[in-house]
C-alpha cells in the first residue's frame, strides 16, 4: 500500500496574519512557519494504518518554497517513509486550479493507492483542493470524513453533516480528505528526527512534472486589488440600570437580529 499525504506549511495560527499589500500574498515573515494542523492528522492517519500494516509506504507530499524543508522533514520526524517537494519560483502565488495541477501530477509521478489530505488549510480555507485532484487523477473522492477505515482494496470512514453522519466508501485508488475529528498527529522523537534526515527526500519543479505555470491556454485567477483589513469598531457597551433587556432588545433589532 502507497498512501501520498498532501502537506501543507502555515503560519503559526496564534500568530497574527497579514497580507503583503503590495502582492497580495500572505506575509509569512511575520508568523512563525508550522506544519498545518490538520495536516498533522492526516499523516497520522496514514502512520496508524501503517503501524499496523508492515509494507505501508507513506509518502509526504508538498508543494512550497525552499524554506519549507524544515516543516517538510517534521512529517518525516512524524514516521513517514519519505518526501516529495515541489519547489519552483513560478508557482509562488499559485491559484488553486494551479495547485491541483502541479500536485496532481506529482502524485501521479510518485504513484499512489491513496491520497490523504486535510479537508480545510487554515491560511487559504478553499476547502476544494481535494476534490480537484481527485478529478484531476480520475479517481473516486470522499470529502470531510470524520473517521478512516482502509482495506487493501477500498476506503470507507463516516462524513457529519446537518442533516446526519453518512456513511461513504470506495474503490482504491482514491482520495480522501479528513475533518479535526480525526486522532491529533503524534509527537516526533529524537530518534524520529536524527531518522528523517536519513529518509529519501525527492525535489522537483513544475518542470519535471510537465506543468507550465504560464499557460495561457490554461485559465488562471487573476488578484485584481488587496487592501488591509479596517480596524474592528468598537462595540456597544450596555449598562444595567434595571432596563437592560430593553436596550438588548432594541440593539438586536437595530442589528436586523430581531423583527
Amino acid at each position: 500500500m502507497k498512501i501520498v499525504v498532501l502537506i501543507k506549511e502555515v503560519p503559526d495560527t496564534w500568530g497574527e496574519r497579514r497580507l503583503d499589500l503590495e502582492t497580495g500574498l500572505t506575509d509569512r515573515a511575520t508568523a512563525t512557519p508550522v506544519l498545518d494542523e490538520i495536516d498533522e492528522r492526516a499523516v497520522e492517519a496514514a502512520l496508524a494504518f501503517a503501524d499496523a500494516h508492515p509494507g505501508t509506504e507513506v509518502v509526504a507530499l508538498t508543494m512550497a518554497p525552499a524554506s519549507a524543508a524544515a516543516t517538510v522533514r517534521k512529517a518525516l520526524a512524524m514516521g513517514a517513509t519519505s518526501a516529495v517537494h515541489v519547489v519552483d519560483d513560478a508557482l509562488r502565488g499559485a491559484d488553486l486550479l494551479l495547485t491541483a495541477d502541479v500536485l496532481a501530477a506529482a502524485i501521479r509521478r510518485a504513484g499512489f493507492d491513496l491520497v490523504i489530505a486535510g479537508n480545510l488549510s487554515t491560511d487559504g480555507g478553499g476547502g476544494v483542493l481535494p476534490a480537484m485532484v481527485a478529478e484531476m487523477l480520475g479517481v473516486p473522492n470522499l470529502t470531510a470524513l470524520s473517521t478512516l477505515e482502509l482495506s487493501d482494496d477500498s476506503v470507507a470512514g463516516e462524513r457529519v453533516s446537518d442533516a446526519g453522519t453518512m456513511r461513504v466508501s470506495a474503490a482504491l485508488p482514491a482520495v480522501v480528505s479528513i475533518t479535526e475529528a480525526m486522532p491529533e498527529g503524534r509527537f516526533t522523537t529524537f530518534k524520529g528526527i536524527m531518522a528523517a534526515k536519513k529518509k529519501p527526500y525527492e525535489t522537483v519543479d513544475a518542470t519535471a512534472l510537465g506543468v507550465e505555470p504560464e499557460d495561457p491556454a490554461v485559465p488562471r485567477y487573476i488578484m485584481l486589488s488587496v487592501s488591509e483589513r479596517p480596524p474592528r469598531a468598537a462595540g456597544v457597551k450596555i449598562t444595567d440600570e434595571g432596563d437592560a433587556a430593553e436596550k438588548l432588545a432594541a440593539f438586536l433589532a437595530d442589528e436586523g437580529v430581531l423583527r
